[in-house]
């Protein structure tokens, strides 16, 4: 299943991860919205973010 994210939902995980130095390279580099699983090797090897764990609270935020 192809998830699209907003750059903004990454952002907030950078920040809560307490990655603040990867917070404006994100704000720069990612586009608006995001292919979880075409962006995927970027999120892990330039932000160290688990796409697959992205993707689970994308999906649990809309669930509410």
């Amino acid at each position: 299943m192809t998830m699209q994210l907003d750059k903004q939902e990454v952002v907030d995980l950078l920040r809560k991860e307490g990655k603040n130095e990867h917070v404006q390279k994100a704000l720069q580099e990612l586009p608006d919205k995001i292919n979880h699983e075409q962006h995927a090797a970027m999120l892990q090897q330039k932000f160290g973010i688990d796409p697959g764990k992205l993707a689970e609270k994308a999906i649990e935020k809309e669930v509410r």
